[in-house]
Formats: structure tokens, C-alpha cells, sequence
């Protein structure tokens, strides 16, 4: 029976984008990212303090590549030591059944802003009467609510969404954001990620939440919507910051209707300045920024015409 091995390494929040970015080098299916040092009793979002630290997890099969690999990686993050302090990369030894369940055991239910609830699906939690419940199986898809970036982008969608609002979620990952969208009021939302492994997480956890009849979810970027008549009254781009840069060079405002608003999150406060700028040079304006720890969301507004 073939074996997996976890890779799992603490870092603040500064370096976490850049190690994450070396795991998904090596890693199978992704990186998982999450806040460390929080309590599983801990439910208010003031009760959460700022990100000082992430743990990241990356898996790899145990085959006959494997110390190579090992070798690779620890190469990578070598250089990366000369520049970042961190320490060495855990490994644990996992049997294929148990591997792509193994993350489970870390993610708690979290409620973030005024009314949202994330819970895990294996988990019962009661939700008080005023709060929207989310109840998640991400798989091996990005997206549990436990890292920072999610957590900003959740706030924002309380603050920004209004009724029959269409909504486009560019980097789904779980579907966490697209769901609360529709759950907070979005009439459509559309939800796009490169992943097909995420395109079906998505689906499976609409349905879940009873709100696939207001998602799509499809295997797709930016180019899925650009240079066609599809504009869309709110965009989530919760995506590395390097990747928005990209995307901004590819027209990415012309998505946002006149007068609506984009969402960017994934963003070190030190790379602001710099997709502030792109985010201009696309059509839109930065109006508000808000921060948890080291990672900072950016609203911005495509001025009406």
C-alpha cells in the first residue's frame, strides 16, 4: 500500500507566501496554510489575534524520488534561510487512506465578522439565531477560513454585499468565498479556479450549503470573462500577490462593472504599493484597506461612467 509523507514547517507571516510558493514546487495537490496558536474553543473573531505565525503542510509520496526530493526542497528552503529565519521542515509518515484526511484533525469551526459561521461538515456546531453558517469539506482545495486572507475577504463580503448583486469569485479554491457571496445575498455567482480538484470542491460544497442553484462553478481563469460582455458588480480575488500583478496586466478591471467593486486579498503589507499601482493601471481605484497581521485585502472601485 503506497505511503504519504507530510511536510509541515512554522513561519510568520511575512515568509509564508514565499515558502508556500517552494512546497507547491514539490507538494501534491497544493499547500495548506493555517493560523497557528489558535485555540479550538476560541469562536469570536476578537478572540483571534493577529497572524504572527502559519503553519504550512505539503504532501509528497513516499516512492523511490523521495529522498531526492527531500533533497530538493531542503536546498530550496536553504536559500530561503539566508533571507528568512525558520526552522527545519517536519516529516510524518502517513498510509494513502489517511493522507488526504490528515489536515482534518487541525481545522476548528471559526466565526469571523458579525454573523458567519465556518464550520467543518464532520463538525455539529449550533449556530445562534442571527448567524449564516457555512459548513465546509475543502478536500485538498484551498479555502478553510483559517487563514488570514480568507478571513479578510469574509469581512469585506459582509460589508460590500448587497441584493442581487452578480458576483465573480476568480480563484475559488474550497468555494468558501462564493458561498458566503450567495448566502449573504449575491443572486449569481460565478466561480472560477485553474484546479479542476477545487471546481469540485466548490460544487460539492454548494450543494451542501443548499446554494447551487446561484453558483457556477467552472475550471477557468481570467481569461473565462475577459473580452467578453460578462461584467460582473463584485469581484473576489483572493490570489498571491504576485499572480493579481499578472492578472492585471491582462485587463482584469474591465471585469468590474462601472460603478462596482473589486476585492484583492493574498497581499504582504510590503507588496501594497505595488498592486496598488497595477491595480490602477487596470481601471481601478483603491479606496480602502484593511489588515490582519502581515496580510492586507484592497477594495477597489471602477469609476462609473
Amino acid at each position: 500500500m503506497s505511503r504519504w509523507i507530510e511536510i509541515s514547517l512554522c513561519a510568520d507571516g511575512e515568509s509564508a507566501e514565499a515558502i508556500a510558493e517552494v512546497l507547491a514546487r514539490f507538494g501534491h495537490q497544493g499547500v495548506s496554510i493555517e493560523q497557528a496558536g489558535i485555540p479550538p474553543d476560541t469562536w469570536d473573531e476578537g478572540d483571534i489575534p493577529p497572524a504572527q505565525q502559519v503553519t504550512l503542510r505539503a504532501y509528497i509520496p513516499d516512492n523511490e524520488q523521495l529522498e531526492l526530493t527531500k533533497s530538493q526542497l531542503e536546498t530550496a528552503l536553504g536559500h530561503m534561510r539566508l533571507m528568512y529565519p525558520m526552522p527545519q521542515p517536519a516529516y510524518q509518515t502517513l498510509e494513502a487512506e489517511d493522507w488526504s484526511h490528515a489536515w482534518k484533525k487541525h481545522y476548528q469551526p471559526l466565526r469571523i465578522g458579525r454573523r458567519l459561521l465556518i464550520r467543518p461538515q464532520w463538525i455539529d456546531v449550533e449556530p445562534a439565531p442571527d448567524e449564516i453558517e457555512i459548513a465546509l469539506d475543502p478536500g485538498m482545495a484551498f479555502g478553510t477560513g483559517a487563514h488570514p486572507t480568507t478571513q479578510l475577504c469574509l469581512a469585506a463580503l459582509e460589508r460590500l454585499i448587497e441584493p442581487a448583486q452578480d458576483v465573480l469569485d476568480l480563484g475559488s479554491g474550497s468555494g468558501i468565498l462564493a458561498i458566503a457571496a450567495a448566502k449573504l445575498g449575491a443572486s449569481k455567482v460565478l466561480a472560477l479556479d485553474i484546479d479542476p480538484i477545487a471546481v469540485e470542491a466548490t460544487l460539492g460544497n454548494a450543494r451542501a450549503n443548499g446554494v447551487a442553484r446561484k453558483i457556477i462553478a467552472e475550471c477557468g481563469g481570467l481569461e473565462r470573462v475577459s473580452g467578453g460582455a460578462q461584467r460582473f458588480d463584485l469581484a473576489i480575488v483572493n490570489i498571491l500577490a504576485r499572480v493579481i500583478l499578472q492578472l492585471a496586466e491582462q485587463r482584469l478591471g474591465e471585469i468590474v462593472k462601472p460603478g462596482g467593486i473589486a476585492i484583492f486579498s493574498g497581499i504582504i503589507d510590503t507588496q501594497l504599493a505595488e498592486v496598488e499601482a497595477a491595480l490602477r493601471r487596470t481601471g481601478l481605484q483603491p479606496y480602502a484597506r484593511h489588515q490582519q497581521g502581515d496580510w492586507m485585502l484592497v477594495e477597489a472601485r471602477r469609476p462609473a461612467e
